[in-house]
């Protein structure tokens, strides 16, 4: 993140668009917009110990796929993580 990046505004399009995905993703997958979310938090802040993460272009999508196993219908996470770096010393807690 650039010192740039603190000042710039959010395009009201931009958030509308987010919002919509998750929406989207919360009615095909049967998970509120609020759960998603928070697994897209919780996803964010263990990969961002290790690497910077461009949070602009993340895309986690929960879906329905069919099991190689049973051939019966499962939810699959599926995350584009764009990556900007990957940190030397990542911090272990």
């Amino acid at each position: 993140m650039g010192l740039f990046d603190l000042f710039k505004k959010t395009n009201s399009g931009n958030v509308a668009k987010d919002r919509l995905k998750l929406l989207l993703v919360s009615d095909r997958s049967n998970c509120s917009p609020e759960i998603m979310e928070a697994i897209k938090n919780d996803i964010l802040k263990v990969i961002s110990k290790y690497m910077d993460v461009d949070t602009e272009g993340l895309e986690i999508q929960l879906t329905q796929t069919e099991s190689d196993i049973s051939g019966k219908t499962v939810p699959a996470l599926y995350a584009n993580i764009p990556i900007k770096d990957i940190k030397k010393n990542g911090s272990i807690k």
